[in-house]
């Protein structure tokens, strides 16, 4: 069977083409302008990752909302389980960057950490 891939490793969007035998093995890729857009190819197959950016809510913050992002790619498949725990995420002001506001979000080994500092309202008068 062969799978057809536009690659994001680089700016080229190389189009890809990849001959994958019924029990997942990728024989051969082609398309690929450089090494990247092969390696690209097979995990693609074999084991789809992506990363996630994202926001939370900010409870006294000068903004309602902070960015966050995943520190490490997770499998594909838990995409929307990871994006309904983030959504759960409520932080307090102040945050900063790098703050790690959800450890190891199901068991993934990735991280939801902020992305964005948010400082605390100023008090009203």
């Amino acid at each position: 069977m062969l799978r057809q891939f536009t690659c994001i490793m680089c700016p080229m969007g190389c189009s890809l083409e990849a001959e994958v035998f019924s029990e997942g093995r990728v024989e051969k890729v082609t398309g690929n302008n450089c090494k990247r857009g092969k390696e690209y190819a097979v995990r693609e197959v074999t084991n789809p990752v992506r990363n996630i950016a994202s926001s939370v809510l900010v409870e006294d913050g000068e903004l309602p909302l902070a960015s966050v992002r995943l520190n490490a790619p997770i499998p594909k498949k838990d995409i929307f389980s990871v994006m309904a725990e983030i959504r759960k995420i409520k932080v307090t002001a102040p945050v900063s960057i790098g703050q790690i506001v959800l450890q190891d979000v199901l068991g993934t080994g990735s991280d939801v950490i902020i992305t964005k500092n948010v400082k605390r309202k100023a008090e009203e008068l």
